[in-house]
């Protein structure tokens, strides 16, 4: 049972450590004062965004850092990484040092990584303590991600700051106090024996309902709070913090409930909870159910395992990447240009709550992501049509910002449909990753995939960045001259052209449905013959 206890510890943990290491989602909070104070163009500009996107396409060296040594050490190293990263730039940004363009690039592209370590570190704690229901521990983890924003908000709000350069002086120090908290559970990690026991697995998915709740709650406790004044701020912060305190209190009520049993209703049986997750034993049974029915083609087969040759040589996989590549990329390449869309749309002053309102609908997307594990019993869906349904809203609000760009409620509302198209797609996308191209090179594979996101972010970026250009002038600011650009004019040609690129990626993901929609159905035929818990259900009567 202490196991049991330790294992929910580190879940808290990885909490804790998702929702102060998304420092990338607020980079337009402090981009204008940035492009001030480095005299850059807003091309040059969008190449520091992509270096901080780019260090996504080298995450793979964490995978390798974390085999040859201890997870609380690659999470120190990440810690490290950001604190020079973001640390440095605060001092270019305040004034203090003189770095030429091409330094600070590399130190974005330092807290890029960073970031990734972090993603590495949780992901590896949620896969050794919770294997037998790892998607739900991981859409839980990372969907906090999405929170950092808005909790930078209210400390930046809280302290009554200036300059927006606080954002990463904040960015530098906080995940570092985060991961010297996170540490105590991290190195008290339980056994991998004491962990496969499949009725607390069952029982368990009952507690990540109630978790998933707790985070609702807490979205919209920080979504729909924008205090102005600096008490107010920090009473809403120590609101926050103690929601994400609350699931601390999960071991005692496990060490209760299971007394609770024994004492009161030992004389009842539980029975095997209706949450499937498509896990190894699952797929692992559908592969051996296909052989015996002699389904050659492989896009009949789900969980198959892809290599690097078979990877680049699939169909699906390309159809996927587009997927991707046109639909959450552009969110984020979006979330990159908040800051200038604001300012040329005359919202300046609502930047810090378009940001919040992106990053908290983010969140709620990444949650969202685990609703077909919830209730699969009651409505099977293939995956890959879910993340066709994510895919609808981008489109939607583009158009919207097209049509209606110097409305603020228009901005607020596309802006919502961008951060939970967004949210959905990163969170989902490793759980799609393993079920269509096998679980053994998932993380391979997944790295591979996310090499969309430095491209879109280039190329993207690039495109918004060369319509802004040529059509700002130069004004003198506080902090130097900058290229401004004020009006509809600034954007409406990239939200026109990012509009049908995100159909594009829509008919895509729509085709990626259609040819492994018969995988799914197939799969799902060979669970449903071992009952409704597939093979979890037959080892535990066996």
């Amino acid at each position: 049972m202490a196991a049991q206890s330790r294992k929910w510890m580190i879940l808290v943990a990885s909490i804790w450590i998702q929702s102060f290491t998304g420092t990338n989602f607020d980079f337009s909070a402090y981009s204008t004062e940035m492009k001030a104070v480095l005299g850059v163009s807003q091309v040059q500009l969008n190449y520091l965004a992509t270096a901080s996107d780019l260090g996504k396409a080298i995450g793979w060296s964490s995978g390798i850092a974390i085999r040859s040594m201890r997870i609380e050490t690659t999470m120190f190293i990440a810690a490290g990484m950001g604190l020079v990263g973001y640390g440095v730039q605060w001092l270019v940004i305040s004034n203090v040092i003189a770095l030429p363009y091409f330094a600070v690039f590399l130190l974005c592209l330092l807290s890029g990584l960073s970031i990734c370590w972090f993603n590495t570190v949780c992901f590896v704690l949620c896969l050794r303590n919770f294997p037998l229901t790892r998607p739900l521990a991981l859409s839980l983890t990372t969907s906090f991600n999405g929170l950092s924003p808005a909790l930078y908000n209210l400390i930046v709000t809280s302290i009554s700051a200036s300059s927006s350069s606080i954002y990463l002086l904040l960015n530098a120090i906080i995940p570092l106090i985060t991961s010297i908290i996170a540490l105590p559970p991290i190195l008290r990690q339980p056994l991998d024996d004491e962990l496969i026991d499949l009725d607390v697995a069952k029982r368990n998915q009952l507690t990540f309902l109630m978790l998933n709740l707790l985070a609702i709650i807490t979205g919209l406790y920080l979504v729909f709070l924008h205090p102005t004044q600096a008490y107010m701020a920090t009473i809403f912060f120590g609101g926050a913090v103690f929601l994400l305190a609350l699931p601390l209190g999960i071991p005692g009520i496990i060490y209760g409930r299971d007394w609770f049993k024994r004492t009161i209703y030992s004389s009842f049986r539980i029975d095997g909870s209706g949450f499937i997750l498509v896990d190894d034993e699952n797929l692992e049974l559908h592969k051996e159910f296909l052989s015996h029915e002699n389904l050659d083609d492989s896009l009949s087969i789900l969980g198959q395992e892809h290599d690097l040759s078979m990877l680049l040589g699939s169909l699906d996989f390309w159809l996927y990447y587009i997927s991707y590549l046109c639909g959450g990329t552009i969110g984020l390449v979006y979330s990159n240009n908040l800051g200038q869309i604001a300012q040329s749309l005359g919202h300046a002053s609502f930047n810090s709550i378009l940001i919040t309102i992106y990053s908290s609908f983010s969140f709620f997307g990444r949650l969202l992501s685990a609703a077909p594990d919830f209730i699969r019993m009651k409505l099977y869906f293939p995956r890959t049509g879910w993340l066709a349904i994510a895919l609808i809203p981008t489109p939607i609000a583009l158009f919207l910002l097209t049509a209606l760009g110097d409305n603020l409620m228009a901005i607020e509302a596309a802006t919502a449909m961008i951060g939970l198209s967004s949210g959905f797609i990163f969170a989902a996308a490793v759980s799609i990753t393993s079920e269509l191209f096998g679980l053994e090179s998932a993380s391979v594979n997944h790295n591979i995939l996310i090499t969309n996101i430095p491209i879109g972010s280039l190329v993207y970026g690039f495109l918004a960045a060369m319509v802004y250009d040529s059509n700002s002038w130069t004004m003198a600011w506080s902090r130097g001259d900058m290229m401004v650009c004020m009006g509809r004019k600034c954007y409406f040609m990239t939200f026109l052209w990012w509009g049908g690129i995100s159909v594009f990626g829509l008919s895509a993901c729509l085709l990626l449905f259609f040819r492994t929609r018969d995988a799914y159905a197939s799969f799902e035929q060979s669970r449903r013959r071992y009952g409704k818990n597939g093979p979890l259900e037959d080892m535990d009567h066996n």
